[in-house]
């Protein structure tokens, strides 16, 4: 995965910059997104976008449920997480396989800080697990672990 940085003189990807009232920034690319979260989804069989909405759907529910492990993990987050899980890990019989797959993948993958320090935000200008987003690994993994326990899949 090859970020941009302001040093490459060929960079020229436009992006939004919001201010929040509490302060900070917040910088997104939507044509990068939205481009490169179109060529997942082909290359998956349309099945990216599927997963990406029922694991969506299982952290609202777990939120709603008071699942605390649910609560720091937002919306894009999830998106973004689903897109770093291998296109092979999709198309299979069934979504409930694909699920689980991708939990399965996440889950393993955010133990340690190796397994997915390079993973990328859909845009692929961001690295995912840096200091600077409002998210960490520990979370993420500890989310895939209730949501694992919560759909009740057990170990194959």
């Amino acid at each position: 995965m090859r970020f941009h940085g302001t040093a490459d003189s060929n960079w020229n990807d436009s992006g939004t910059q919001l201010h929040p009232d509490n302060g900070g920034t917040i910088v997104n690319w939507p044509r990068q997104n939205y481009n490169n979260g179109v060529g997942k989804n082909d290359a998956t069989g349309r099945r990216f976008k599927a997963v990406t909405r029922i694991l969506k759907r299982l952290r609202n529910e777990m939120a709603e449920e008071g699942y605390e492990a649910a609560e720091p993990i937002p919306s894009y987050l999830i998106e973004c997480l689903v897109w770093n899980v291998p296109n092979e890990g999709f198309g299979n019989d069934t979504f409930t396989a694909d699920v689980r797959y991708a939990l399965a993948h996440l889950w393993n993958e955010t133990r340690t800080d190796e397994g997915c320090n390079e993973w990328g935000e859909i845009n692929e200008l961001k690295y995912l697990f840096r200091t600077s987003q409002p998210w960490s690994r520990e979370q993420v993994n500890t989310f895939f672990q209730a949501a694992w326990d919560y759909i009740g899949f057990e170990e194959s």
